[in-house]
């Protein structure tokens, strides 16, 4: 069985020690990595794939409430001593609520909530592995939902900072905190091809090409050197 991987997010050493050996104790979970601030949180996110982050609400720089808006796909369980958070918590759909001090039995119940969420995602993408199936879903986190997009509906995807933006034909554009390179990695690799290193494009539909550039309606999307030669061969293009 794949592991959760977890991210732990406290300013009390203590707690992150705690939290740290209840996941030592969880065989379906596996510790990324320890943060005591927002920007530590932010930073982690942008380099690794995160399932779940137990988080603190109060900390430095950035609440735990602000933080879990800017946690993309990744699940977040708050972990506090202060009750009144709950409603809070839940209002920017926090998997669940830990009221410290909790027991390791109530954090497994979290957890599995967790994996319980995971194995969802997964059933819900498995039609086929990744790179086979044309019509495979994504599950992105954007406005504080879990969006399923199928990806035979994306027309690109753009990438600017810490967060991509995924257009459809049909739909307003999801904004989500990833890097292109993780959403590349779950995208069908015969539908889609990276052609800039802002830019993912799915050659399906593409119908016009001008001038080393994509036309999508008003959209023009740069061919860049280092990503036409593939491209090219992709398309069939001498």
């Amino acid at each position: 069985m794949n592991k959760l991987k977890c991210l732990i997010v406290d300013d009390e050493p203590l707690a992150l020690d705690l939290l740290e050996d209840y996941i030592k104790r969880t065989p379906f979970l596996e510790l990324v990595a320890r943060c005591s601030s927002g920007p530590q949180v932010l930073e982690v996110l942008r380099k690794e794939q995160v399932d779940v982050a137990f988080m603190d609400i109060q900390m430095p720089y950035l609440s735990g409430l602000e933080l879990s808006r800017m946690t993309g796909d990744c699940a977040v369980i708050f972990t506090t001593a202060f009750e009144q958070y709950a409603l809070e918590g839940f209002k920017v759909n926090a998997l669940d609520y830990l009221l410290k001090p909790f027991s390791y039995a109530e954090f497994l119940k979290a957890a599995n909530k967790a994996l319980h969420r995971k194995k969802v995602l997964n059933a819900a993408s498995a039609q086929g592995g990744p790179g086979e199936s044309p019509n495979r879903n994504l599950v992105v986190k954007s406005d504080y939902k879990q969006q399923i997009i199928n990806t035979a509906d994306i027309t690109y995807i753009e990438g600017s900072g810490d967060y991509i933006t995924i257009h459809t034909e049909n739909n307003t554009p999801l904004q989500t905190l990833m890097s292109l390179k993780t959403i590349e990695e779950q995208l069908p690799k015969s539908q889609f091809v990276r052609v800039h290193r802002s830019f993912i494009v799915n050659v399906q539909k593409i119908k016009t090409i001008e001038r080393q550039r994509i036309i999508f309606g008003k959209v023009r999307i740069p061919i860049s050197d280092s990503f036409k030669d593939e491209f090219f061969r992709i398309m069939g293009i001498s």
